[in-house]
Protein backbone atom coordinates (compact mmCIF):
# COMPACT_ATOMS: atom_id res chain seq x y z
CA UNK A 1 0.00 0.00 0.00
CA UNK A 2 2.83 2.57 0.55
CA UNK A 3 4.53 1.66 -2.43
CA UNK A 4 1.38 2.42 -4.67
CA UNK A 5 0.59 5.67 -2.74
CA UNK A 6 4.42 6.52 -3.59
CA UNK A 7 3.56 5.50 -7.05
CA UNK A 8 0.28 7.85 -7.00
CA UNK A 9 2.57 11.07 -6.03
CA UNK A 10 4.69 11.02 -8.78
CA UNK A 11 1.33 10.82 -11.08
CA UNK A 12 0.65 14.17 -13.43
CA UNK A 13 -2.35 16.09 -11.33
CA UNK A 14 -5.33 17.21 -13.65
CA UNK A 15 -5.80 20.37 -14.08
CA UNK A 16 -9.13 22.15 -14.68
CA UNK A 17 -10.19 23.59 -17.70
CA UNK A 18 -9.56 27.08 -18.10
CA UNK A 19 -13.04 29.37 -18.07
CA UNK A 20 -13.09 30.30 -21.90
CA UNK A 21 -12.46 26.53 -22.98
CA UNK A 22 -15.23 24.96 -21.01
CA UNK A 23 -17.51 27.88 -21.82
CA UNK A 24 -16.92 26.46 -25.77
CA UNK A 25 -16.86 23.17 -25.43
CA UNK A 26 -20.34 23.77 -24.07
CA UNK A 27 -21.84 25.42 -26.51
CA UNK A 28 -24.82 24.48 -27.39
CA UNK A 29 -26.01 24.20 -23.49
CA UNK A 30 -25.05 28.49 -23.01
CA UNK A 31 -26.43 28.92 -26.18
CA UNK A 32 -29.50 27.44 -24.70
CA UNK A 33 -29.30 29.90 -21.45
CA UNK A 34 -28.78 33.31 -23.73
CA UNK A 35 -32.10 33.90 -24.43
CA UNK A 36 -32.60 33.30 -20.09
CA UNK A 37 -29.79 36.28 -19.41
CA UNK A 38 -30.91 38.63 -22.29
CA UNK A 39 -34.46 38.28 -20.79
CA UNK A 40 -33.12 39.04 -17.15
CA UNK A 41 -30.87 41.61 -17.88
CA UNK A 42 -33.05 43.85 -20.24
CA UNK A 43 -35.71 43.49 -17.76
CA UNK A 44 -34.51 43.26 -14.07
CA UNK A 45 -31.16 44.90 -14.36
CA UNK A 46 -31.60 47.81 -16.90
CA UNK A 47 -34.02 49.15 -15.33
CA UNK A 48 -32.38 49.10 -11.85
CA UNK A 49 -31.22 52.75 -13.16
CA UNK A 50 -34.51 54.39 -11.93
CA UNK A 51 -33.55 53.10 -8.47
CA UNK A 52 -32.07 57.22 -8.73
CA UNK A 53 -35.25 58.33 -8.82
CA UNK A 54 -35.64 57.45 -5.01
CA UNK A 55 -32.70 60.44 -4.39
CA UNK A 56 -34.46 62.89 -6.27
CA UNK A 57 -37.59 64.82 -6.82
CA UNK A 58 -38.05 63.37 -9.62
CA UNK A 59 -39.91 65.66 -12.78
CA UNK A 60 -41.38 63.34 -15.70
CA UNK A 61 -40.77 66.49 -18.10
CA UNK A 62 -36.80 66.86 -16.71
CA UNK A 63 -36.31 63.44 -16.58
CA UNK A 64 -33.49 61.59 -14.78
CA UNK A 65 -30.35 64.00 -14.97
CA UNK A 66 -32.23 67.17 -14.61
CA UNK A 67 -34.62 66.18 -11.94
CA UNK A 68 -33.25 67.59 -8.58
CA UNK A 69 -31.60 65.78 -6.27
CA UNK A 70 -33.05 65.86 -2.18
CA UNK A 71 -30.74 62.77 -1.13
CA UNK A 72 -32.51 60.76 1.53
CA UNK A 73 -35.29 62.93 2.12
CA UNK A 74 -37.67 60.26 0.46
CA UNK A 75 -37.01 57.80 2.83
CA UNK A 76 -37.06 60.54 5.72
CA UNK A 77 -41.22 61.51 4.60
CA UNK A 78 -42.03 58.02 4.28
CA UNK A 79 -40.76 57.09 8.07
CA UNK A 80 -42.52 60.21 9.24
CA UNK A 81 -45.75 59.09 7.38
CA UNK A 82 -48.91 58.72 9.88
CA UNK A 83 -49.40 55.13 7.46
CA UNK A 84 -46.06 54.31 8.32
CA UNK A 85 -46.88 52.46 11.04
CA UNK A 86 -49.77 50.64 9.73
CA UNK A 87 -48.57 49.57 6.13
CA UNK A 88 -45.45 47.85 7.97
CA UNK A 89 -47.80 46.41 10.79
CA UNK A 90 -50.13 44.83 7.55
CA UNK A 91 -46.77 44.23 5.75
CA UNK A 92 -45.07 41.93 8.43
CA UNK A 93 -48.77 40.17 9.39
CA UNK A 94 -49.64 39.44 6.57
CA UNK A 95 -46.15 37.69 5.47
CA UNK A 96 -45.71 36.11 8.69
CA UNK A 97 -49.29 34.52 8.20
CA UNK A 98 -48.52 33.40 4.51
CA UNK A 99 -45.43 31.91 6.00
CA UNK A 100 -46.41 30.39 8.64
CA UNK A 101 -49.51 28.55 6.63
CA UNK A 102 -48.60 28.74 3.28
CA UNK A 103 -45.29 27.24 3.55
CA UNK A 104 -45.72 24.14 5.50
CA UNK A 105 -49.14 23.75 3.57
CA UNK A 106 -47.40 22.01 0.33
CA UNK A 107 -44.75 19.69 2.28
CA UNK A 108 -48.29 18.73 4.12
CA UNK A 109 -49.41 18.09 0.79
CA UNK A 110 -46.56 16.05 -0.63
CA UNK A 111 -46.21 13.80 2.46
CA UNK A 112 -50.01 12.85 2.40
CA UNK A 113 -50.03 12.26 -1.23
CA UNK A 114 -47.10 10.44 -0.68
CA UNK A 115 -48.95 7.77 1.39
CA UNK A 116 -51.66 7.11 -0.86
CA UNK A 117 -51.65 4.25 -2.68
CA UNK A 118 -53.86 3.93 -5.23
CA UNK A 119 -52.43 6.15 -8.45
CA UNK A 120 -55.37 6.69 -10.25
CA UNK A 121 -56.88 9.00 -6.67
CA UNK A 122 -53.56 10.26 -6.08
CA UNK A 123 -53.26 11.83 -9.69
CA UNK A 124 -57.04 13.32 -9.56
CA UNK A 125 -56.18 14.63 -6.52
CA UNK A 126 -53.14 16.42 -7.63
CA UNK A 127 -54.55 17.71 -10.53
CA UNK A 128 -57.60 19.40 -8.49
CA UNK A 129 -55.12 20.95 -5.95
CA UNK A 130 -52.78 22.44 -8.54
CA UNK A 131 -55.02 23.72 -11.39
CA UNK A 132 -55.78 26.93 -9.23
CA UNK A 133 -52.30 27.87 -9.67
CA UNK A 134 -52.84 28.12 -13.23
CA UNK A 135 -55.76 30.90 -12.87
CA UNK A 136 -55.33 34.54 -12.63
CA UNK A 137 -55.79 36.15 -9.82
CA UNK A 138 -58.68 38.32 -11.49
CA UNK A 139 -60.69 35.12 -11.57
CA UNK A 140 -59.73 33.27 -8.16
CA UNK A 141 -60.93 37.40 -6.67
CA UNK A 142 -64.08 37.10 -8.76
CA UNK A 143 -64.96 33.67 -7.28
CA UNK A 144 -64.23 34.76 -4.19
CA UNK A 145 -66.14 37.47 -4.13
CA UNK A 146 -69.04 35.55 -5.31
CA UNK A 147 -69.01 33.41 -2.76
CA UNK A 148 -68.77 35.80 -0.14
CA UNK A 149 -71.81 37.61 -1.55
CA UNK A 150 -74.57 39.06 0.59
CA UNK A 151 -77.42 38.26 -2.58
CA UNK A 152 -76.20 35.06 -4.07
CA UNK A 153 -72.83 33.64 -2.15
CA UNK A 154 -72.81 30.22 -1.32
CA UNK A 155 -71.07 30.91 2.28
CA UNK A 156 -74.54 32.83 3.26
CA UNK A 157 -76.92 30.70 2.14
CA UNK A 158 -75.45 27.27 3.76
CA UNK A 159 -74.55 29.86 6.81
CA UNK A 160 -78.45 30.94 6.53
CA UNK A 161 -79.91 27.42 5.99
CA UNK A 162 -78.38 26.23 9.10
CA UNK A 163 -79.93 28.64 10.88
CA UNK A 164 -76.04 30.22 12.27
CA UNK A 165 -76.93 33.75 11.00
CA UNK A 166 -80.01 35.50 10.65
CA UNK A 167 -79.06 37.87 7.70
CA UNK A 168 -76.26 38.00 5.22
CA UNK A 169 -72.36 38.87 6.06
CA UNK A 170 -70.64 40.81 4.14
CA UNK A 171 -67.48 39.18 4.75
CA UNK A 172 -65.16 41.53 2.42
CA UNK A 173 -66.43 44.79 4.54
CA UNK A 174 -65.31 43.76 7.88
CA UNK A 175 -61.74 44.23 8.83
CA UNK A 176 -61.59 41.31 11.24
CA UNK A 177 -62.40 38.51 8.47
CA UNK A 178 -59.85 40.00 5.18
CA UNK A 179 -56.53 38.44 6.82
CA UNK A 180 -58.08 34.89 6.93
CA UNK A 181 -60.14 35.05 3.63
CA UNK A 182 -56.89 36.21 2.12
CA UNK A 183 -54.63 33.70 3.52
CA UNK A 184 -57.24 30.63 3.07
CA UNK A 185 -57.67 31.82 -0.77
CA UNK A 186 -53.70 32.11 -1.01
CA UNK A 187 -53.25 28.64 0.56
CA UNK A 188 -55.86 27.20 -2.08
CA UNK A 189 -54.50 29.01 -4.72
CA UNK A 190 -51.10 27.71 -4.39
CA UNK A 191 -51.07 24.41 -2.45
CA UNK A 192 -50.93 22.02 -5.05
CA UNK A 193 -48.00 23.62 -7.23
CA UNK A 194 -45.87 23.75 -4.59
CA UNK A 195 -46.61 20.14 -3.56
CA UNK A 196 -44.91 19.19 -6.88
CA UNK A 197 -41.77 19.89 -6.23
CA UNK A 198 -41.78 18.16 -2.63
CA UNK A 199 -43.15 15.42 -4.37
CA UNK A 200 -40.23 15.23 -6.24
CA UNK A 201 -37.65 15.10 -3.83
CA UNK A 202 -39.47 12.36 -2.19
CA UNK A 203 -39.55 10.27 -5.41
CA UNK A 204 -35.65 10.52 -5.44
CA UNK A 205 -35.44 8.79 -1.89
CA UNK A 206 -34.10 5.43 -2.02
CA UNK A 207 -36.84 3.22 -0.96
CA UNK A 208 -34.24 0.84 0.69
CA UNK A 209 -34.60 2.89 3.67
CA UNK A 210 -38.06 2.12 4.22
CA UNK A 211 -37.92 -1.12 3.85
CA UNK A 212 -35.28 -1.53 6.34
CA UNK A 213 -37.18 0.98 8.50
CA UNK A 214 -40.29 -1.44 7.84
CA UNK A 215 -38.61 -4.18 8.53
CA UNK A 216 -36.97 -2.66 12.18
CA UNK A 217 -40.94 -2.26 13.10
CA UNK A 218 -41.21 1.53 12.14
CA UNK A 219 -44.52 2.41 11.72
CA UNK A 220 -45.30 5.25 8.60
CA UNK A 221 -45.38 7.98 11.11
CA UNK A 222 -41.81 7.10 11.83
CA UNK A 223 -40.51 6.06 8.46
CA UNK A 224 -42.23 10.29 7.50
CA UNK A 225 -40.23 11.55 10.41
CA UNK A 226 -36.93 9.64 10.24
CA UNK A 227 -36.66 9.35 6.74
CA UNK A 228 -38.56 11.57 4.48
CA UNK A 229 -38.16 14.89 6.17
CA UNK A 230 -34.46 14.57 6.64
CA UNK A 231 -34.04 13.62 2.96
CA UNK A 232 -36.32 16.11 1.64
CA UNK A 233 -34.39 18.79 4.02
CA UNK A 234 -32.18 20.58 1.11
CA UNK A 235 -35.37 21.37 -0.91
CA UNK A 236 -37.03 22.68 2.32
CA UNK A 237 -34.25 24.62 3.24
CA UNK A 238 -34.19 26.38 -0.07
CA UNK A 239 -37.34 27.30 -0.29
CA UNK A 240 -37.48 28.49 3.28
CA UNK A 241 -34.22 31.06 2.51
CA UNK A 242 -36.46 32.18 -0.70
CA UNK A 243 -39.50 32.51 1.35
CA UNK A 244 -37.82 34.63 4.20
CA UNK A 245 -35.94 36.84 1.38
CA UNK A 246 -39.58 37.56 0.63
CA UNK A 247 -41.06 38.14 3.35
CA UNK A 248 -42.12 41.80 3.01
CA UNK A 249 -43.89 40.71 -0.40
CA UNK A 250 -47.06 40.67 1.31
CA UNK A 251 -48.92 40.35 -1.95
CA UNK A 252 -49.60 43.00 -4.47
CA UNK A 253 -52.64 41.37 -7.21
CA UNK A 254 -54.65 39.63 -4.40
CA UNK A 255 -54.95 42.17 -2.18
CA UNK A 256 -55.57 45.05 -4.67
CA UNK A 257 -58.62 42.65 -5.83
CA UNK A 258 -59.74 41.30 -2.89
CA UNK A 259 -59.94 44.67 -1.00
CA UNK A 260 -61.75 46.85 -2.87
CA UNK A 261 -63.71 48.42 -0.02
CA UNK A 262 -62.19 51.36 1.33
CA UNK A 263 -63.15 50.55 5.20
CA UNK A 264 -61.05 47.53 4.66
CA UNK A 265 -58.17 49.54 3.99
CA UNK A 266 -56.29 49.89 7.52
CA UNK A 267 -56.04 45.97 7.55
CA UNK A 268 -55.13 45.58 3.85
CA UNK A 269 -52.72 48.40 2.82
CA UNK A 270 -49.36 46.55 2.58
CA UNK A 271 -46.04 48.20 0.85
CA UNK A 272 -46.59 47.36 -2.60
CA UNK A 273 -50.64 48.83 -2.60
CA UNK A 274 -49.39 51.48 -0.66
CA UNK A 275 -46.55 52.17 -3.48
CA UNK A 276 -49.30 52.06 -6.50
CA UNK A 277 -51.49 54.33 -4.62
CA UNK A 278 -49.04 56.99 -3.70
CA UNK A 279 -46.51 56.44 -6.56
CA UNK A 280 -48.89 55.93 -9.68
CA UNK A 281 -52.11 57.45 -8.43
CA UNK A 282 -50.93 60.27 -6.60
CA UNK A 283 -47.97 60.79 -9.12
CA UNK A 284 -45.49 60.63 -6.64
CA UNK A 285 -42.80 58.97 -8.55
CA UNK A 286 -39.64 59.52 -6.06
CA UNK A 287 -41.61 58.85 -2.99
CA UNK A 288 -42.88 55.30 -4.51
CA UNK A 289 -39.77 54.79 -6.02
CA UNK A 290 -38.30 55.15 -2.52
CA UNK A 291 -40.94 53.26 -0.50
CA UNK A 292 -39.80 49.91 -3.23
CA UNK A 293 -35.79 50.38 -2.69
CA UNK A 294 -36.80 50.39 1.49
CA UNK A 295 -38.62 46.92 0.93
CA UNK A 296 -36.17 45.57 -1.58
CA UNK A 297 -33.27 46.21 0.87
CA UNK A 298 -35.17 44.72 3.79
CA UNK A 299 -35.49 41.54 1.53
CA UNK A 300 -31.59 41.45 0.79
CA UNK A 301 -30.90 41.66 4.43
CA UNK A 302 -32.94 39.06 5.31
CA UNK A 303 -32.43 37.24 2.44
CA UNK A 304 -28.33 37.10 3.75
CA UNK A 305 -29.03 36.23 7.31
CA UNK A 306 -31.12 33.23 6.22
CA UNK A 307 -28.71 32.10 3.57
CA UNK A 308 -26.23 32.72 6.11
CA UNK A 309 -27.75 30.49 9.48
CA UNK A 310 -28.77 27.58 6.52
CA UNK A 311 -24.92 27.74 5.66
CA UNK A 312 -23.90 25.83 9.36
CA UNK A 313 -26.46 23.19 8.07
CA UNK A 314 -24.70 22.39 4.32
CA UNK A 315 -28.06 23.49 2.39
CA UNK A 316 -27.28 27.17 1.45
CA UNK A 317 -27.66 28.89 -1.72
CA UNK A 318 -24.50 30.29 -1.99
Amino acid sequence: MAQVSLENEHLPKSKEKPLIKRFFQQIDIQLMVLPALAFIFVFNYIPMYGVIMAFQEYDIFKGYFDSPWVGLKQFELFFQDPAFFNVMRNTLVISLLKFCIGFPAPIILALMLNEVNRMFFKRVIQTVSYLPHFLSWVIVAGFVISLLSTESGSVNILLESLNLIDEPINFLSIPEYFWGILITTNVWKEIGFGSIVYLAAIAGIDPHLYEAASMDGASRFRQIYLITLPCIMPVVSIFMILAIGNLLNAGFEDILLLAKNPIIRPVSDVIDTFVYRVGLQDYRYSYGAAVGLFKSIIGVILLTIANTVARRSGNSLW
